[in-house]
């Protein structure tokens, strides 16, 4: 099998981050763990996932510290996976990627789930691109430099 490519000495952060999370298993699994699953039976019940690649997308989670092990909450001989400051840092992302696909992959009365504020009970506000005073940035109003 060939070693999979890095991007890991990479000058782009999106390549860099794309090594950590651009895996559609591990972004799903972080989407589970903010819906609030955390034992590796949950994660392989709501993915339909093989044992050995939610294994391994777990350990590369746990690596680069997205997500921690820890004892489960009940006791039990069990450990539980948790989200860490840099794994909740991802939730623009995934909102992000949810209103994406809200806007470009479903019928306009094809039923989808809806992410909700707990306090209001209503959709969140789209998210947007805005400069350092707020206003709003077309992809055109926006470049990237490079550092030396």
């Amino acid at each position: 099998m060939p070693k999979r490519l890095t991007h890991e000495g990479a000058e782009c952060p999106v390549a860099r981050a794309v090594d950590v999370i651009g895996d559609r298993w591990s972004l799903l699994i972080v989407r589970d763990a903010f819906d609030g699953i955390s034992r590796f039976s949950e994660f392989q019940r709501n993915l339909g996932l093989a044992k050995n690649i939610l294994s391994s997308r777990l350990r590369e989670l746990v690596a680069h510290e997205i997500l921690e092990v820890l004892p489960a909450a009940d006791g039990s001989a069990y450990h539980e996976y948790a989200l860490t400051q840099k794994g909740r840092d991802l939730f623009a992302i995934l909102v992000s990627l949810r209103q994406w696909g809200e806007g470009h992959l479903f019928d306009e009365a094809e039923p989808h789930s809806v992410l909700l504020d707990v306090k209001t009970k209503r959709p969140l506000r789209k998210l947007e691109v805005a400069d350092a005073a707020g206003r709003i940035l077309e992809p055109s109003e926006a470049f990237v430099r490079k550092v030396d």
